[in-house]
């Protein structure tokens, strides 16, 4: 199946849709396109800070209007997932309003003394003293859970450390392995297809993470396309044993050239 003819697409956020509080070039374009020839899409980012209608904003503020229906971030995939496993369950939250808002939406309780998880996303608010109550708590027995396995995120300044190598100093100091729900989890991309109503081979998968994005569309059999807007350049393609089916400048690159 040709790439323009597919139902459905799954797209990264940041670094394919915008960098910071910016719009990338030709991200209008690409959703007016599947708007208008009625592909099913959905945001689907490793990112765990905001909730679906913050995103409908943000992209809002942008000038690209996107009903937050169309949104599915790892904080929401993270509470599904513990919702499932422990249902009415407690968790100490090293993150922002995102990540507890979802956990709060599924049953859970916000608790620092004695939680069954301790649950950590991408945020701004780092501490030492949040660092060594975590520490504290998974040496007690609450199970330490990641968002998502990004060491590094894309920001108008440049790289900035994510998820992975915020919760690296909880895991050394303890001797523990955090699992981690987001991209390439096969746990979201399963929720992604059902939220769509779509089979894999009709779906493509759009990001710009040879690490994450690229390697969960190999995983779950769903074509590949890496874009060149965020953190993967092409030179470094080589460096992985697998290879995304497309490479693009940017996800205005997807909309036939008739139509731009």
């Amino acid at each position: 199946m040709d790439l323009l003819d597919k139902k459905a697409f799954l797209c990264d956020m940041d670094g394919v849709i915008y960098h910071g509080d910016r719009i990338l070039p030709g991200v209008p374009e690409f959703v007016a396109w599947m708007k208008r020839t009625d592909k099913r899409f959905l945001f689907l980012t490793n990112s765990s800070e905001r909730s679906p209608r913050e995103l409908s904003q943000k992209l809002s503020r942008m000038g690209v209007d996107v009903p937050e229906s169309h949104f599915y971030t790892s904080a929401l995939a993270t509470a599904a997932f513990l919702s499932s496993q422990m249902p009415g369950g407690s968790a100490y939250v090293i993150g922002e309003a995102g990540l507890v808002k979802a956990l709060y939406d599924a049953g859970f309780s916000m608790n620092d003394v004695n939680p069954d998880y301790v649950v950590v996303g991408e945020t701004r608010a780092y501490s030492y003293e949040k660092i060594e109550r975590a520490v504290r708590l998974v040496l007690r027995g609450a199970r330490l859970v990641g968002t998502n396995p990004d060491v590094t995120g894309p920001s108008e300044t440049g790289i900035v450390p994510a998820t992975r190598a915020l919760i690296s100093p909880i895991e050394m100091a303890t001797g523990k392995t955090a699992y981690f729900i987001g991209k390439p989890n096969p746990l979201i991309m399963r929720h992604a297809l059902r939220t769509l109503g779509i089979r894999r081979e009709e779906a493509a998968i759009v990001g710009d993470r040879m690490d994450t994005d690229i390697i969960a569309g190999i995983e779950s059999e769903i074509e590949t396309v890496l874009v060149l807007s965020g953190v993967t350049r092409r030179e470094d393609i080589d460096r992985y044993p697998y290879r995304p089916d497309h490479v693009l400048e940017g996800v205005g690159d997807i909309v036939p050239a008739s139509v731009t």
